[in-house]
């Protein structure tokens, strides 16, 4: 098992690249393809068992964000360790060994133990064979998930803030067909790829659609809402009405990986290179839907002039 102490960098932030001139609002984070798994995980399934709740590869898919004027952050941290896509309300108590000491609100996700902190794996094997303490969460909170949401909030409100809007890509990837906690069951395949606005609500129509045409264009499947919606991080950070936007991107792990290896496999270069057209096309989009008075006010001034020691931001 790949081992890493516990205290290590939570996230890795890089920031734009192109120089001020070509910089977009446009803000790229994985949350779930990190591969750090901390030395206190204390999980029972075997390793590689474990690694199939990865989304893994994906922060290398969208590798070319930074050089296309984007921002990409992606946890170092694995998903099944904390899970930066939960609410932090969403506490599995079958998990722990003591009550929550703050409110919870358990969601459809926890039911099926895969909430805040997973109880089981997709498989329906257990990860623990022991109750969590509270203090054990706490710190999962404390040191991953909470620096994580800080790094993708801060960076969604200095685009806000210096281009009046930002467009948000959360990415991620699924498995080729659908598992046992499925809500349609298991075995069915998933399209290439599944865009989620949560029904429309984190982000314009609009640019749901423009992502899905670009990916269509480019001999794709593409499904929306359906079946993934979208779930905390496009929750937390949109609002469409402020020009807030914020859409989950969902590829399918056939396209680029062995899903029982965890190794790219021959399509990854493609799959990279037409990920790589489709930021392109989003960095063009920004670009062009940046209201008037604010890309005047803004452009070519020094609106990323901290970002030379942001790279490596915990």
């Amino acid at each position: 098992m790949s081992v890493t102490p516990t205290l290590f960098p939570p996230f890795f932030h890089t920031p734009s690249r192109t120089g001020h001139d070509d910089d977009v609002p446009v803000v790229f984070d994985s949350p779930h393809s990190g591969t750090m798994y901390p030395a206190d995980f204390d999980a029972i399934v075997p390793h590689q068992v474990l690694r199939r709740a990865e989304d893994t590869h994906v922060e290398a898919l969208y590798a070319a964000a930074p050089d296309l004027g984007a921002a990409l952050i992606a946890a170092n941290f694995p998903r099944s360790y904390i899970d930066a896509n939960r609410s932090l309300l969403d506490i599995d108590a079958a998990l722990l060994d003591a009550p929550w000491p703050g409110p919870v609100n358990a969601s459809r996700k926890t039911e099926k133990g895969i909430g805040l902190v997973w109880r089981l794996l997709d498989t329906g094997e257990s990860i623990y064979q022991r109750r969590l303490s509270i203090a054990e969460v706490q710190t999962r909170i404390s040191k991953f998930y909470s620096p994580y949401h800080a790094a993708v909030r801060n960076a969604i409100n200095q685009a806000h803030k210096h281009y009046g809007a930002v467009w948000h890509v959360n990415c991620h990837s699924m498995p080729a067909t659908s598992s046992i906690i499925s809500e349609e069951g298991p075995g069915v395949a998933r399209a290439d790829f599944v865009l989620g606005d949560r029904d429309g609500s984190t982000c314009s129509p609009a640019f749901t659609a423009f992502v899905a045409n670009a990916l269509r264009d480019m001999g794709y499947d593409v499904r929306i809402n359906d079946p993934y919606k979208g779930v905390e991080l496009v929750r937390a950070y949109s609002d469409p009405a402020e020009q807030k936007h914020s859409l989950q991107i969902e590829v399918n792990r056939r396209l680029y990986m062995d899903e029982n290896s965890r190794e790219r496999h021959a399509g990854f270069d493609k799959l990279h290179a037409d990920i790589t057209t489709m930021i392109a096309a989003i960095a063009a989009y920004a670009r062009a839907n940046i209201p008037a008075h604010q890309h005047d006010h803004d452009c070519g001034h020094d609106h990323h002039h901290d970002h030379g020691h942001k790279h490596h931001d915990h």
